[in-house]
């Protein structure tokens, strides 16, 4: 009988061996998995910045822009200028022609940035004859690492004069000149880095030829999206009406704005997007600028491709409710939880 003893103690310690781990650590199907590392794509050739040619499309900045990139503004110059009447204005143009755009743009403008040369504007245009009104769009991002910029200046600008300016310590402008393509770069990805544009849906979050674009990479936390003005109450009555956590996650979205027409883009194929739009109707009205301020009529959403339409009210109103996050239909679908007053 000896042996088959020693036969069932070593079947024992065999179980026992593979029975602990489980034990100590959970099963493999309850332990939790890492998220998978997204699988990056080419970016288009028509999208890729070269040495040997200028870049002419906005979008091209993506392919310059840090992979990690958490926030994009694309201020396109060129479209905004057709628009309001100045489609050949550059620094060269006469100084009451130039004024007059810069007035309309503060107006009418939909800008999500103030021109990076604008704080320079006299000094770059009297030392180096070189302004604003010569750049044709404009990229801005931020990224964990910090923010940075793309410019395009337009094609027959002497890049030198941007060369000169960016080494004079007095102008304060900073960047990298790549004077064959014609812009002037600063935190762009390093050669061989992932960039914005490789990144699964990215690119199909954006539209050709529209004035100006914001991409956030994230959802909107509840708030952020609520505003400051908002209380313990406010947040209570919205879930009373709509359960935000019985959204679908939301991973990147871009909000594109051409002339008095503004388009929301939060992928294909999103079953949620009627009770993301429905959310605008229910949002608290706070603050000092609310959603009716910026925006009218009714939003329109097509849940094939994504996209919500709205119509701009206040151009000031809507691009200054984007910035700051006060986007109902991408909220978050988990709830902040919000201070309470103590009356200290």
């Amino acid at each position: 009988m000896a042996p088959m003893r020693s036969r069932l103690g070593i079947l024992l310690v065999l179980l026992l061996g593979l029975l602990l781990p489980l034990g100590c650590g959970g099963s493999p199907e309850t332990r939790p998995k890492a998220d998978p590392e997204p699988t990056l794509i080419a970016v288009p050739q028509d999208l890729q910045v070269e040495p040997d040619r200028p870049a002419t499309d906005p979008r091209q900045a993506l392919a310059l822009i840090p992979a990690d990139a958490t926030e994009v503004t694309i201020t396109d110059w060129r479209e905004m200028r057709d628009r309001l009447g100045y489609p050949r204005l550059t620094s060269d143009s006469l100084m009451t022609d130039r004024i007059a755009f810069w007035e309309r743009a503060r107006r009418e403008g939909l800008a999500l940035a103030e021109g990076l040369l604008r704080p320079e504007a006299s000094r770059l245009w009297l030392d180096y004859d070189l302004s604003q009104d010569d750049v044709q769009w404009e990229a801005r991002f931020r990224t964990p690492a910090g923010s940075g910029f793309v410019l395009l200046f337009r094609r027959d600008l002497d890049m030198a004069r941007v060369r000169r300016a960016v080494t004079d310590p007095a102008t304060k402008l900073r960047g990298e000149v790549l004077a064959q393509q014609h812009l002037l770069v600063d935190g762009v990805a390093d050669e061989g880095d992932p960039v914005l544009a490789s990144v699964p849906g990215i690119l199909d979050l954006y539209e050709p030829d529209v004035e100006s674009s914001y991409l956030r990479t994230s959802c909107v936390p509840t708030d952020e999206a609520l505003g400051d003005d908002a209380t313990v109450e406010d947040l209570d009555a919205l879930l009373a009406k709509q359960d935000i956590r019985f959204l679908r996650p939301l991973e990147a979205f871009t909000v594109s704005f051409s002339g008095p027409v503004a388009t929301a883009r939060l992928g294909a194929g999103r079953t949620d997007l009627h009770d993301r739009v429905a959310l605008i109707d229910l949002w608290p009205q706070l603050g000092p600028v609310t959603w009716a301020d910026a925006f009218q009529g009714m939003p329109v959403g097509d849940s094939t491709d994504g996209r919500v339409g709205l119509q701009v009210r206040n151009p000031a109103a809507a691009v200054g409710l984007v910035l700051a996050g006060r986007l109902p239909f991408a909220v978050c679908n988990e709830v902040v939880p919000m201070a309470v007053p103590t009356g200290l």
